[in-house]
Protein backbone atom coordinates (compact mmCIF):
# COMPACT_ATOMS: atom_id res chain seq x y z
CA UNK A 1 0.00 0.00 0.00
CA UNK A 2 1.31 3.68 -0.99
CA UNK A 3 2.22 5.93 1.31
CA UNK A 4 -0.19 9.26 1.33
CA UNK A 5 1.51 12.01 -0.18
CA UNK A 6 2.56 14.73 2.79
CA UNK A 7 0.98 17.80 0.75
CA UNK A 8 -2.21 15.36 0.20
CA UNK A 9 -2.71 14.85 3.94
CA UNK A 10 -1.65 18.13 5.54
CA UNK A 11 -4.41 19.57 3.15
CA UNK A 12 -6.87 16.79 4.43
CA UNK A 13 -6.31 17.67 7.58
CA UNK A 14 -6.44 21.18 7.31
CA UNK A 15 -10.00 21.00 5.20
CA UNK A 16 -11.58 18.63 8.11
CA UNK A 17 -10.74 20.58 10.80
CA UNK A 18 -11.52 19.56 14.50
CA UNK A 19 -14.30 17.70 14.25
CA UNK A 20 -13.28 14.78 16.62
CA UNK A 21 -11.74 16.04 19.32
CA UNK A 22 -9.39 13.74 21.59
CA UNK A 23 -10.93 14.51 25.37
CA UNK A 24 -8.35 15.60 27.62
CA UNK A 25 -7.46 12.42 29.80
CA UNK A 26 -6.53 10.56 26.66
CA UNK A 27 -4.34 12.89 25.15
CA UNK A 28 -2.43 13.14 28.18
CA UNK A 29 -2.07 9.50 28.27
CA UNK A 30 -0.85 9.47 25.08
CA UNK A 31 1.70 11.67 25.30
CA UNK A 32 2.91 10.54 29.17
CA UNK A 33 3.24 7.18 27.59
CA UNK A 34 5.79 8.62 25.13
CA UNK A 35 8.12 10.31 27.88
CA UNK A 36 10.73 8.25 30.01
CA UNK A 37 12.06 9.05 32.94
CA UNK A 38 15.60 10.97 33.36
CA UNK A 39 17.91 8.19 34.54
CA UNK A 40 20.68 11.50 34.54
CA UNK A 41 21.03 11.73 38.60
CA UNK A 42 23.92 14.42 40.36
CA UNK A 43 25.09 14.98 43.97
CA UNK A 44 23.89 18.24 45.63
CA UNK A 45 24.39 20.40 48.65
CA UNK A 46 20.73 20.78 50.37
CA UNK A 47 20.07 24.36 49.18
CA UNK A 48 20.20 23.93 45.70
CA UNK A 49 18.64 20.16 46.04
CA UNK A 50 15.60 21.93 47.07
CA UNK A 51 12.82 20.94 44.97
CA UNK A 52 14.52 18.24 43.68
CA UNK A 53 13.29 14.08 43.44
CA UNK A 54 16.23 12.22 45.36
CA UNK A 55 17.50 8.97 43.09
CA UNK A 56 18.65 7.23 46.83
CA UNK A 57 17.89 6.67 49.56
CA UNK A 58 18.50 8.66 52.37
CA UNK A 59 19.35 7.59 56.06
CA UNK A 60 20.59 9.54 59.25
CA UNK A 61 24.13 9.90 59.97
CA UNK A 62 23.55 10.20 63.30
CA UNK A 63 20.86 10.27 66.01
CA UNK A 64 18.44 13.36 67.21
CA UNK A 65 19.09 14.25 69.81
CA UNK A 66 22.59 12.30 70.41
CA UNK A 67 22.30 12.95 73.80
CA UNK A 68 19.57 12.86 76.50
CA UNK A 69 18.40 16.17 76.67
CA UNK A 70 15.90 18.06 78.98
CA UNK A 71 12.23 18.69 77.79
CA UNK A 72 11.50 20.97 80.35
CA UNK A 73 13.04 24.26 81.94
CA UNK A 74 13.45 22.72 85.90
CA UNK A 75 15.59 21.25 87.98
CA UNK A 76 17.85 18.00 86.91
CA UNK A 77 17.96 15.04 89.46
CA UNK A 78 18.27 11.46 90.54
CA UNK A 79 14.66 10.21 90.05
CA UNK A 80 14.97 8.34 93.40
CA UNK A 81 15.49 11.44 95.28
CA UNK A 82 12.35 12.51 95.19
CA UNK A 83 10.59 9.96 96.09
CA UNK A 84 7.40 11.03 98.11
CA UNK A 85 7.59 14.82 97.80
CA UNK A 86 4.65 16.39 97.65
CA UNK A 87 2.87 19.91 98.38
CA UNK A 88 2.56 19.11 102.22
CA UNK A 89 5.55 17.37 102.28
CA UNK A 90 8.34 18.63 99.79
CA UNK A 91 11.85 16.70 99.63
CA UNK A 92 14.49 18.85 100.01
CA UNK A 93 17.84 18.92 97.68
CA UNK A 94 21.44 20.73 97.46
CA UNK A 95 21.77 22.95 94.90
CA UNK A 96 24.91 21.72 92.96
CA UNK A 97 24.42 24.27 90.30
CA UNK A 98 21.74 27.53 89.83
CA UNK A 99 22.81 28.29 86.48
CA UNK A 100 21.40 26.80 83.70
CA UNK A 101 23.88 26.12 80.85
CA UNK A 102 23.72 23.99 77.40
CA UNK A 103 25.70 21.41 78.87
CA UNK A 104 25.96 21.76 82.49
CA UNK A 105 29.35 21.77 84.12
CA UNK A 106 28.43 20.20 87.45
CA UNK A 107 27.12 15.84 87.55
CA UNK A 108 24.34 15.64 89.43
CA UNK A 109 25.52 14.09 93.04
CA UNK A 110 22.82 11.85 95.01
CA UNK A 111 20.14 13.82 96.73
CA UNK A 112 21.71 16.80 94.84
CA UNK A 113 19.77 19.20 91.81
CA UNK A 114 21.22 21.02 88.77
CA UNK A 115 19.79 23.76 86.64
CA UNK A 116 19.05 23.22 83.28
CA UNK A 117 16.78 24.51 80.63
CA UNK A 118 14.81 23.10 77.73
CA UNK A 119 17.07 21.49 75.62
CA UNK A 120 19.97 21.35 77.94
CA UNK A 121 22.09 18.14 77.29
CA UNK A 122 20.88 16.31 80.63
CA UNK A 123 24.28 16.28 83.45
CA UNK A 124 25.89 13.03 84.29
CA UNK A 125 24.03 11.35 87.38
CA UNK A 126 20.71 12.51 86.46
CA UNK A 127 17.74 10.47 84.86
CA UNK A 128 15.12 13.27 85.33
CA UNK A 129 13.85 16.51 85.63
CA UNK A 130 11.72 18.38 87.97
CA UNK A 131 9.57 21.24 86.09
CA UNK A 132 10.52 24.32 87.46
CA UNK A 133 6.96 25.13 88.56
CA UNK A 134 7.25 22.43 90.56
CA UNK A 135 9.80 23.23 92.73
CA UNK A 136 10.88 26.21 94.80
CA UNK A 137 15.13 27.36 95.49
CA UNK A 138 15.50 28.95 98.61
CA UNK A 139 19.23 29.67 99.39
CA UNK A 140 21.46 26.44 98.47
CA UNK A 141 18.33 24.43 98.79
CA UNK A 142 15.58 23.42 96.28
CA UNK A 143 12.13 21.90 97.82
CA UNK A 144 10.50 19.65 95.85
CA UNK A 145 6.37 19.33 95.44
CA UNK A 146 6.06 16.68 93.04
CA UNK A 147 7.92 13.42 92.70
CA UNK A 148 9.44 12.22 88.95
CA UNK A 149 10.09 9.13 88.03
CA UNK A 150 12.95 7.88 85.76
CA UNK A 151 13.44 8.98 82.65
CA UNK A 152 10.14 12.08 83.32
CA UNK A 153 11.03 14.86 81.03
CA UNK A 154 13.89 13.59 79.39
CA UNK A 155 13.90 13.48 75.59
CA UNK A 156 15.91 10.53 74.92
CA UNK A 157 18.79 9.94 72.36
CA UNK A 158 17.13 9.44 69.00
CA UNK A 159 13.79 10.43 70.55
CA UNK A 160 13.31 12.21 66.85
CA UNK A 161 15.75 10.63 64.68
CA UNK A 162 17.47 7.12 65.11
CA UNK A 163 20.82 6.74 63.88
CA UNK A 164 20.76 4.61 60.31
CA UNK A 165 17.02 5.26 60.14
CA UNK A 166 16.21 5.67 56.47
CA UNK A 167 14.15 9.29 56.37
CA UNK A 168 12.89 9.45 52.62
CA UNK A 169 12.64 6.61 49.46
CA UNK A 170 14.13 7.72 45.89
CA UNK A 171 11.28 9.79 44.40
CA UNK A 172 11.15 11.77 47.22
CA UNK A 173 10.59 15.66 46.48
CA UNK A 174 12.65 17.52 49.10
CA UNK A 175 11.11 19.91 50.80
CA UNK A 176 12.28 22.89 52.73
CA UNK A 177 11.49 21.16 56.08
CA UNK A 178 13.27 17.60 54.60
CA UNK A 179 16.48 20.02 54.14
CA UNK A 180 15.95 21.11 58.14
CA UNK A 181 15.91 17.38 59.07
CA UNK A 182 18.89 16.39 56.91
CA UNK A 183 21.09 19.03 57.84
CA UNK A 184 19.92 17.60 61.61
CA UNK A 185 21.21 14.26 61.38
CA UNK A 186 24.86 15.31 58.99
CA UNK A 187 23.32 14.74 55.32
CA UNK A 188 24.73 17.42 53.50
CA UNK A 189 24.82 16.26 50.07
CA UNK A 190 22.39 14.27 48.34
CA UNK A 191 21.72 12.44 45.21
CA UNK A 192 18.89 14.06 43.03
CA UNK A 193 17.55 13.68 39.74
CA UNK A 194 18.82 16.27 37.33
CA UNK A 195 15.95 18.67 36.30
CA UNK A 196 14.41 17.89 33.22
CA UNK A 197 15.38 19.51 30.09
CA UNK A 198 13.15 21.30 27.73
CA UNK A 199 13.33 23.45 24.85
CA UNK A 200 11.02 26.18 24.49
CA UNK A 201 10.71 27.30 20.64
CA UNK A 202 8.09 30.38 20.34
CA UNK A 203 7.22 30.39 16.42
CA UNK A 204 5.29 33.50 14.37
CA UNK A 205 6.60 35.34 11.55
CA UNK A 206 4.46 38.37 13.38
CA UNK A 207 6.29 38.06 16.89
CA UNK A 208 8.94 40.46 17.86
CA UNK A 209 10.56 41.13 21.18
CA UNK A 210 10.04 44.64 22.05
CA UNK A 211 8.32 48.04 20.38
CA UNK A 212 5.66 46.35 17.99
CA UNK A 213 4.88 47.30 14.15
CA UNK A 214 2.19 47.27 12.75
CA UNK A 215 0.77 43.97 12.05
CA UNK A 216 3.67 42.63 14.83
CA UNK A 217 3.05 41.04 18.07
CA UNK A 218 5.24 40.93 21.62
CA UNK A 219 5.99 37.71 22.07
CA UNK A 220 4.85 36.57 25.54
CA UNK A 221 3.98 33.01 25.50
CA UNK A 222 7.54 31.47 25.37
CA UNK A 223 8.54 33.46 28.20
CA UNK A 224 5.39 32.49 30.23
CA UNK A 225 5.90 28.84 29.55
CA UNK A 226 9.81 29.12 30.25
CA UNK A 227 9.00 30.25 33.95
CA UNK A 228 6.07 27.97 34.03
CA UNK A 229 8.81 25.14 33.45
CA UNK A 230 11.00 26.28 35.62
CA UNK A 231 8.42 26.40 38.50
CA UNK A 232 7.46 23.05 37.34
CA UNK A 233 11.15 21.31 38.25
CA UNK A 234 12.42 21.55 34.98
CA UNK A 235 15.37 23.65 33.02
CA UNK A 236 14.09 25.26 29.87
CA UNK A 237 15.60 27.20 27.27
CA UNK A 238 14.18 29.77 25.62
CA UNK A 239 14.69 30.18 22.26
CA UNK A 240 14.77 33.00 19.65
CA UNK A 241 11.45 33.19 17.75
CA UNK A 242 11.37 31.03 14.70
CA UNK A 243 9.29 32.15 11.52
CA UNK A 244 6.58 30.31 10.34
CA UNK A 245 9.05 28.53 7.37
CA UNK A 246 9.14 24.36 6.76
CA UNK A 247 12.68 24.35 6.93
CA UNK A 248 13.25 26.37 10.02
CA UNK A 249 10.79 24.83 12.16
CA UNK A 250 12.33 21.69 11.28
CA UNK A 251 15.95 22.51 11.91
CA UNK A 252 14.64 23.93 14.89
CA UNK A 253 13.25 20.58 16.38
CA UNK A 254 15.75 19.12 15.30
CA UNK A 255 18.10 21.31 17.14
CA UNK A 256 16.19 20.49 20.26
CA UNK A 257 16.05 16.94 20.35
CA UNK A 258 18.81 16.86 22.74
CA UNK A 259 16.33 17.92 25.58
CA UNK A 260 13.91 16.18 27.36
CA UNK A 261 10.75 17.78 26.24
CA UNK A 262 10.14 20.35 22.91
CA UNK A 263 7.25 22.62 23.87
CA UNK A 264 5.92 24.95 20.73
CA UNK A 265 4.13 27.95 20.84
CA UNK A 266 2.16 28.85 17.65
CA UNK A 267 1.42 27.67 14.61
CA UNK A 268 -0.64 24.56 16.30
CA UNK A 269 -4.35 25.15 14.34
CA UNK A 270 -4.87 23.99 10.41
CA UNK A 271 -4.48 27.53 8.81
CA UNK A 272 -1.90 27.87 5.93
CA UNK A 273 0.56 29.09 8.37
CA UNK A 274 0.24 26.40 11.19
CA UNK A 275 3.04 24.50 9.69
CA UNK A 276 4.29 22.90 13.50
CA UNK A 277 1.99 19.54 13.20
CA UNK A 278 3.10 19.11 9.79
CA UNK A 279 6.88 19.24 10.57
CA UNK A 280 6.87 17.08 13.51
CA UNK A 281 4.34 14.33 11.77
CA UNK A 282 7.54 14.05 8.98
CA UNK A 283 10.26 14.09 11.60
CA UNK A 284 8.13 11.50 13.66
CA UNK A 285 4.47 11.24 14.74
CA UNK A 286 1.87 13.97 15.95
CA UNK A 287 -0.26 11.89 18.50
CA UNK A 288 -3.22 13.92 18.95
CA UNK A 289 -4.22 16.90 17.02
CA UNK A 290 -7.06 18.71 18.67
CA UNK A 291 -8.55 18.11 22.21
CA UNK A 292 -11.48 18.97 23.71
CA UNK A 293 -10.99 21.54 25.53
CA UNK A 294 -11.75 25.14 25.84
CA UNK A 295 -10.46 28.02 25.66
CA UNK A 296 -7.17 25.85 23.35
CA UNK A 297 -8.47 22.95 21.37
CA UNK A 298 -6.06 22.83 18.43
CA UNK A 299 -3.53 22.07 20.64
CA UNK A 300 -1.10 19.11 19.12
CA UNK A 301 1.20 16.23 21.04
CA UNK A 302 3.69 14.46 19.71
CA UNK A 303 6.94 12.57 19.93
CA UNK A 304 10.05 12.57 17.14
CA UNK A 305 13.28 10.39 17.76
CA UNK A 306 11.54 9.65 21.21
CA UNK A 307 10.94 13.14 22.79
CA UNK A 308 7.88 14.55 23.45
CA UNK A 309 6.82 17.71 21.83
CA UNK A 310 3.74 19.73 22.38
CA UNK A 311 2.80 21.88 20.25
CA UNK A 312 0.44 24.80 21.96
CA UNK A 313 -1.93 27.05 20.31
CA UNK A 314 -0.74 30.59 19.86
CA UNK A 315 -3.43 32.70 21.90
CA UNK A 316 -1.74 33.68 25.37
CA UNK A 317 -4.52 31.78 27.40
CA UNK A 318 -5.02 28.80 25.29
CA UNK A 319 -1.07 28.11 25.67
CA UNK A 320 -1.39 28.28 29.05
CA UNK A 321 -4.37 25.93 29.92
CA UNK A 322 -2.87 23.50 27.74
CA UNK A 323 0.41 24.00 29.12
CA UNK A 324 -0.89 23.09 32.69
CA UNK A 325 -2.93 20.41 31.45
CA UNK A 326 -0.29 18.42 29.00
CA UNK A 327 3.48 20.23 29.49
CA UNK A 328 3.02 19.96 33.15
CA UNK A 329 2.62 16.56 33.52
CA UNK A 330 5.05 15.48 31.02
CA UNK A 331 8.05 17.58 33.26
CA UNK A 332 6.84 15.68 36.42
CA UNK A 333 7.22 12.73 34.71
CA UNK A 334 10.69 13.23 33.11
CA UNK A 335 12.23 14.46 36.53
CA UNK A 336 10.81 11.92 39.01
CA UNK A 337 8.35 14.89 40.40
CA UNK A 338 4.68 13.63 41.80
CA UNK A 339 2.31 15.46 39.45
CA UNK A 340 -0.09 17.13 42.67
CA UNK A 341 -2.91 18.61 42.37
CA UNK A 342 -3.55 22.18 42.36
CA UNK A 343 -4.47 23.40 45.40
CA UNK A 344 -8.31 25.03 45.20
CA UNK A 345 -11.03 26.79 47.40
CA UNK A 346 -14.71 26.45 47.42
CA UNK A 347 -16.47 29.11 46.02
CA UNK A 348 -20.33 30.69 45.24
CA UNK A 349 -20.14 31.77 41.73
CA UNK A 350 -21.65 35.04 41.16
CA UNK A 351 -22.37 34.56 37.49
CA UNK A 352 -23.43 31.74 35.14
CA UNK A 353 -20.68 29.74 33.60
CA UNK A 354 -22.08 28.24 30.24
CA UNK A 355 -20.25 25.32 28.36
CA UNK A 356 -20.34 23.50 25.40
CA UNK A 357 -21.33 19.55 26.32
CA UNK A 358 -18.50 17.22 25.33
CA UNK A 359 -16.07 19.85 25.91
CA UNK A 360 -13.82 20.56 29.12
CA UNK A 361 -13.86 24.53 30.05
CA UNK A 362 -11.60 26.33 31.79
CA UNK A 363 -13.36 29.76 33.12
CA UNK A 364 -11.33 32.57 34.71
CA UNK A 365 -12.33 33.88 37.85
CA UNK A 366 -11.60 36.43 40.72
CA UNK A 367 -12.24 35.03 44.11
CA UNK A 368 -13.34 37.43 46.59
CA UNK A 369 -13.67 37.16 50.31
CA UNK A 370 -17.15 36.03 51.47
CA UNK A 371 -19.25 38.46 54.07
CA UNK A 372 -22.32 36.82 56.65
CA UNK A 373 -25.97 36.70 55.57
CA UNK A 374 -27.73 39.79 56.41
CA UNK A 375 -30.10 38.55 58.25
CA UNK A 376 -33.33 38.34 56.30
CA UNK A 377 -34.55 34.46 56.12
CA UNK A 378 -35.81 32.83 58.98
CA UNK A 379 -34.29 32.11 62.15
CA UNK A 380 -32.47 28.88 61.31
CA UNK A 381 -30.87 30.55 58.19
CA UNK A 382 -30.00 33.34 60.70
CA UNK A 383 -28.38 30.92 62.87
CA UNK A 384 -26.44 29.42 60.01
CA UNK A 385 -25.24 32.71 58.89
CA UNK A 386 -24.27 33.82 62.46
CA UNK A 387 -22.39 30.38 62.74
CA UNK A 388 -19.92 29.78 60.04
CA UNK A 389 -18.92 32.62 57.73
CA UNK A 390 -20.41 32.90 53.63
CA UNK A 391 -18.45 31.32 51.15
CA UNK A 392 -16.10 33.31 48.93
CA UNK A 393 -17.09 35.03 45.61
CA UNK A 394 -15.72 33.77 42.87
CA UNK A 395 -16.78 36.04 39.39
CA UNK A 396 -15.89 35.05 35.78
CA UNK A 397 -13.59 37.36 34.05
CA UNK A 398 -14.28 34.44 31.22
CA UNK A 399 -15.00 31.83 29.80
CA UNK A 400 -14.03 32.76 26.72
CA UNK A 401 -11.16 34.68 24.70
CA UNK A 402 -8.27 32.59 24.52
CA UNK A 403 -6.48 35.88 23.50
CA UNK A 404 -6.85 38.65 25.89
CA UNK A 405 -3.69 37.57 28.64
CA UNK A 406 -4.92 39.92 31.37
CA UNK A 407 -8.00 37.09 32.17
CA UNK A 408 -5.63 35.31 33.06
CA UNK A 409 -2.92 37.33 34.66
CA UNK A 410 -5.46 39.48 36.87
CA UNK A 411 -7.48 36.50 38.06
CA UNK A 412 -7.44 34.20 40.86
CA UNK A 413 -7.38 30.69 39.20
CA UNK A 414 -10.07 29.15 37.19
CA UNK A 415 -13.15 26.94 37.38
CA UNK A 416 -13.53 23.27 35.66
CA UNK A 417 -16.38 22.28 34.12
CA UNK A 418 -16.46 19.07 33.31
CA UNK A 419 -17.28 17.13 29.66
CA UNK A 420 -20.57 16.36 31.04
CA UNK A 421 -21.72 19.51 32.44
CA UNK A 422 -23.44 22.26 30.49
CA UNK A 423 -21.76 24.75 32.48
CA UNK A 424 -22.67 26.31 35.71
CA UNK A 425 -25.34 28.13 37.22
CA UNK A 426 -24.73 31.36 39.73
CA UNK A 427 -25.55 30.22 42.86
CA UNK A 428 -23.52 26.86 42.49
CA UNK A 429 -20.91 26.31 45.09
CA UNK A 430 -17.57 25.22 42.51
CA UNK A 431 -14.07 24.74 43.21
CA UNK A 432 -11.66 26.93 41.88
CA UNK A 433 -8.23 25.83 41.18
CA UNK A 434 -5.18 27.97 41.90
CA UNK A 435 -3.18 26.63 39.27
CA UNK A 436 -0.50 29.22 39.80
CA UNK A 437 0.25 28.51 43.25
CA UNK A 438 1.32 25.32 42.64
CA UNK A 439 4.92 23.81 41.40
Amino acid sequence: MNSPDPDETAHDRRSAGFKDRTRVADACRRVLEAATPTDRTERRSLVPADGRALAEPVTASRAVPDYERSAMDGWAVRASDTFGASDRSPGVLRVADAEPRSVPETPVAPETAVRVHTGSELPDGADAVVMIEHAEHVGDELEVFDAVTGGENVAPVGEDVAEGQTLFEPGHRLRPSDLGLLKSVGVDRVTVYERPTVGVIPTGEELVQADPGPGEVVETNGLTVSRLVDRWGGEPTYRNVVTDDEHALRAAIQRDLTKDVIVTTGGSSVGARDLIPEVVDDLGEVLVHGVALKPGHPVALGVVEDTPVVMLPGYPVAAIVNAVQFLRPLVKRVGHLPDDPPPTVEAELSRKIPSEPGVRTFARVRVADGERGSGDGDASDAATSDDSPALPTATPTRASGSGILSSVALADGWVVVPEGREGFDAGETVDVERWEWSA
